[in-house]
């Protein structure tokens, strides 16, 4: 996170995201999960405060390292059947209306592309299950937030 002198506001890069159009939901995930990176990974926690305090502070530097461990090693291994090369995607294909000027998307073959929808239907099983691990953790990480400084 940076700060800009001239006009006292702070900006914060968000380094998970691609440049382009985020729903306002997926920023929230990245943003806060960009500031505990910045914090690990800038402000040295573990060297600046003991953890070994108190039950409470034990804790709170678990979740901590759970959570950044979360975000920057599991999630970015998250895989989708999708991404199997091999699988043969159908073609997007539009037909003509009769007596006006609309086309309609065709509906390709389901059985020709079994393996396709099989796969699209685990992607979306998938989708949903990480949804969920998303915003469990992302509740865990707003109950720890009164420990991210330093």
């Amino acid at each position: 996170m940076k700060q800009n002198k001239k006009s006292k506001s702070v900006r914060l890069t968000i380094r998970t995201l691609r440049a382009g159009w985020h729903d306002k939901d997926e920023v929230i995930l990245h943003a806060a999960f960009q500031l505990l990176a910045d914090f690990m990974e800038q402000e040295s926690p573990d060297k600046h405060i003991d953890w070994s305090h108190d039950a409470v502070h034990r804790r709170a530097w678990k979740e901590i390292r759970d959570l950044y461990q979360w975000w920057t090693r599991k999630r970015p291994s998250r895989r989708t059947p999708l991404e199997i090369k091999k699988i043969t995607k159908p073609p997007l294909r539009f037909e003509k209306v009769a007596g006006t000027e609309f086309r309609r998307m065709v509906t390709p073959d389901k059985t020709r592309y079994r393996a396709y929808y099989r796969a699209l239907r685990q992607h979306t099983r998938l989708e949903q299950k990480w949804h969920i691990e998303d915003q469990r953790n992302l509740h865990r990480l707003i109950n720890i937030r009164e420990f991210l400084w330093t």
